[in-house]
């Protein structure tokens, strides 16, 4: 996949857990309530309608304040990848202020798997504010937790 220094952000990791599993925590709402945010912050509410134009909602908590989100799923490949982003909701309503675009990737390596998380962002800008929220230390908190969750499942 190409890649925009300019617009996307980008993080690779080896995660001891099978691409299934990993696609299976990323599409479940009540696994995706385990890792999908940096610990203290939670997510309270997911909702995933797995299927092309279904709803990708969450609402977290940071810092005692109550983030929603609403989005659509884009792409699917089972056990393999998940595009999802918040330009749109569902039924292709297009969003007020759209953030960004994720691409997930899950590809076998061994007993494990490597997640590959794109982000993608509609200027230089919102990605340089996206870099500024601590982008790689957040998602790689995300991806740790990711993890451990998995392997206990």
């Amino acid at each position: 996949m190409l890649t925009d220094p300019e617009t996307d952000l980008t993080l690779t990791r080896h995660v001891d857990a099978s691409p299934e599993a990993l696609f299976a925590c990323w599409t479940t709402p009540q696994h995706m309530k385990q890792f999908f945010v940096p610990r203290p912050h939670q997510v309270t509410h997911a909702e995933v309608d797995l299927r092309v134009g279904g709803r990708f909602n969450t609402v977290m908590l940071v810092d005692g304040q109550e983030i929603p989100t609403f989005g659509v799923v884009l792409e699917i490949v089972a056990g393999r990848k998940l595009v999802f982003t918040d330009a749109y909701t569902e039924g292709w309503k297009p969003a007020p202020d759209p953030f960004m675009t994720a691409i997930l990737t899950f590809e076998p390596d061994g007993d494990g798997a490597i997640f590959t998380a794109v982000a993608r962002h509609r200027s230089a800008e919102a990605r340089a504010q996206h870099e500024k929220m601590s982008f790689h230390e957040g998602w790689g908190v995300v991806v740790q937790q990711l993890e451990d969750y998995a392997k206990s499942l």
